[in-house]
């Protein structure tokens, strides 16, 4: 596993050349999972650190947007796992694949049907809109992200605040009408941590649906964790035995461990032995401890809670013979991991055609860690794969980091920017049978 580049040996979850996105993107030994490949292109939202217009850069948990027309080779996932029952808004225009196949037997042009989900989380509310093209690929056509800090006072107060879900209702006000200028034939829209963990989060739910049309869904935490696996499991290495995948959430921290000693499996979720999720993120650790001045004490007084969290997980030692081992790595998913990858680049405008796949070697992360952690507030802000809107909650996320590498040493790192959205978007057009190939009509026997 190489450190610091995107390693074109063992790499199968590359991001690629618009001209070669649609191209096969690895061999399929554990899950199916794939590559997401973004072209160069102006940021979808127009305002914000993110946003073409300001030029900063926007790490995963900021604004981070696939460029419109950005390829994504999906999960084989099981069509089980996403049922039209599951599915907000799926009945908006139902499709089915022999409905294509009439439509081409007849000549006419089919447009391929368009999924979108949508992913609002403590910090941050996201939204993908996609279209299926060649089996086991969806491209990107619209996306949508926001800082929006729902879950802001809720380890205080228990409760949604009331300006927090002011800014993601107008978020979510912006993605009902990008859903609305289009034929949706599956949408799927959840909210997870916030919402889950709020005594107000059902009516918070309630209040979008009257005030936007958004039927959200609030997600378990099992939910949560597999669709994190769906989401980036093509990262994890061909050659790895075992891997520990991580999503450092605003609110929560979804931890599977992968077990691949086992034989190949087309669906990586076949491989997890053991999962967690962990009620505290980068906005609830940063609240209870401080973010913005934070001293060598306080920073390790921040990863002690987070071990001492992660020791009342029951499976945590069902790795332990391959952890810190060569054919075992980290893969982590959250804006934490994009954040340090942009900062080992020396990005001046945060690429995640350039972060999405890194290895970084344990040496490395160690030396990250401690340069963020010894930067005063006003450098992180100043730092453009940081900014003002993650610089007082970036240590937060080195210290979960940091408490899940001393339990997990590991040699390498994978740094993934996919997630939780693309999960959904995979499993919808699977359940949907978008990529099956129409059956050849047979010819009647002549009487």
């Amino acid at each position: 596993m190489a450190s610091g580049s995107v390693a074109e040996a063992g790499f199968r979850g590359g991001v690629e050349d618009r001209a070669e996105a649609d191209r096969p993107a690895f061999d399929d030994r554990h899950a199916g999972f794939a590559r997401i490949a973004v072209p160069a292109g102006q940021d979808t939202n127009g305002s914000g650190p993110g946003s073409a217009a300001s030029g900063a850069a926007s790490p995963a948990t900021g604004n981070d947007r696939p460029s419109v027309g950005a390829t994504t080779q999906a999960p084989r996932a099981d069509a089980s796992a996403a049922t039209s029952g599951d599915r907000i808004g799926s009945a908006i225009q139902p499709m089915a694949a022999s409905h294509q196949a009439a439509a081409a037997g007849e000549g006419e042009r089919v447009q391929p049907p368009v999924y979108a989900a949508l992913d609002l989380g403590t910090n941050n509310c996201r939204l993908l809109v996609a279209v299926p093209t060649r089996p086991g690929q969806f491209r990107v056509v619209d996306a949508f992200s926001r800082i929006v800090r729902l879950g802001e006072g809720l380890g205080r107060t228990g409760r949604l605040a009331g300006p927090a879900m002011d800014r993601a209702a107008a978020a979510l006000a912006i993605c009902a009408q990008k859903l609305s200028a289009r034929t949706v034939a599956g949408a799927r829209l959840i909210a997870t941590e916030a919402c889950r963990a709020a005594a107000n989060g059902e009516e918070f739910i309630e209040r979008v649906k009257r005030e936007t049309g958004l039927e959200l869904e609030i997600v378990s935490r099992e939910t949560e964790a597999r669709l994190a696996v769906s989401g980036c499991g093509s990262l994890v290495d061909r050659t790895a035995e075992g891997a520990v995948l991580f999503d450092i959430g605003g609110g929560s921290t979804e931890i599977a461990l992968l077990d691949l000693r086992g034989g190949s499996s087309r669906r990586l979720s076949n491989h997890i032995v053991a999962w967690t999720s962990l009620p505290v993120g980068v906005v609830s650790l940063a609240e209870s401890h401080g973010g913005r001045d934070v001293g060598p004490e306080l920073f390790e007084a921040m990863i002690e809670e987070v071990v001492e969290r992660i020791a009342r997980f029951p499976g945590r030692g069902r790795l332990d013979e391959l952890v810190g081992g060569p054919a075992f790595h980290l893969l982590g998913t959250s804006g934490t991991v994009t954040t340090l990858a942009g900062v080992h680049l020396g990005l001046e405008r945060y690429d995640r055609r350039q972060v999405d796949g890194l290895w970084l070697s344990d040496a490395e992360v160690t030396e990250l860690v401690a340069r963020i952690a010894g930067w005063s507030f006003e450098e992180r802000v100043a730092n453009p794969c940081i900014g003002s809107d993650r610089a007082d909650l970036v240590l937060a996320g080195c210290a979960i980091l940091e408490a899940i590498r001393r339990v997990w040493p590991a040699r390498t790192l994978r740094v993934a920017d996919r997630g939780l959205r693309e999960g959904l978007l995979t499993e919808m057009m699977v359940a949907d049978g978008v990529w099956r190939r129409p059956q050849p009509v047979r010819p009647k026997a002549l009487a």
